[in-house]
């Protein structure tokens, strides 16, 4: 118990409300993709295919989060993730124009978990790359507990809350742009962070900061850039 409570006492929360904040912001396609699995489904076992199939998903992107924090020190790998994480960031911001999710519906459950375990691998990219990112700040032996500890809360917010979340989102659009800038600010430490980079530039790791603040100024001006030019092309 002391162990546990001395582990709990060294968690790095601020990681923690990171991971929360990035798996919810970027999961509200993961719940739809979940609705829509398991819409033709009987009643009674649309329950299971939810709990089976975002089970099955959350495991394989534990294990698919477990690599990327693992691979970090490759050089230059870093760098790449926070090109990623930018080009994410003002996605999240300024979205480009989509057509509706093409989900197939399975009759069976087993069908309809499938899609869902698919459909999950496809679209979490983002997430592994943004969670892994905000996984670094912690110290190495709290990386994948952070991770799975962040995940799990997560999931009531996104199975269970989606629609509310989407509505305060669209009540209070801040949101959205403090996670766009978060996103930035984890791009702009992670590239500063990479060992290719600091073979040529030791001193960069000083600026991890600045790397940050750099990293979210750049998502705010490139998505604010983006929705005003596309805002003139609808109005011509």
């Amino acid at each position: 118990m002391e162990a546990l409570i001395a582990w709990f006492g060294e968690i790095h929360w601020v990681a923690v409300l990171q991971i929360i904040l990035i798996d919810i912001l970027l999961g509200g396609d993961n719940a739809v993709v979940i609705a829509l699995a398991c819409r033709s489904l009987d009643p009674h076992l649309r329950v299971k295919g939810i709990i089976y199939g975002a089970g099955g998903a959350i495991l394989l992107r534990v294990i698919l989060i477990a690599f990327a924090v693992s691979m970090m020190n490759i050089p230059f790998l870093k760098f790449c993730g926070g090109l990623l994480l930018l080009w994410i960031g003002i996605k999240l911001i300024a979205p480009a124009d989509e057509g509706e999710h093409e989900i197939h519906a399975s009759k069976r459950l087993w069908g309809a978990v499938k899609t869902i375990i698919v459909a999950d691998l496809i679209m979490s990219i983002d997430n592994v790359i943004a969670i892994a990112g905000a996984a670094e700040q912690a110290p190495g032996h709290h990386q994948m507990a952070l991770v799975i500890f962040g995940l799990l809360v997560s999931v009531p917010f996104i199975l269970g809350g989606s629609q509310i979340i989407l509505k305060i989102i669209d009540r209070f659009p801040i949101i959205v742009y403090a996670g766009g800038a978060l996103l930035g600010w984890i791009a702009g430490t992670l590239m500063v962070d990479d060992p290719g980079i600091l073979a040529h530039l030791p001193n960069l790791p000083a600026l991890h900061t600045e790397g940050g603040i750099a990293g979210a100024i750049f998502v705010l001006i490139v998505a604010f850039i983006l929705k005003y030019f596309r805002s003139k092309k609808t109005k011509a």
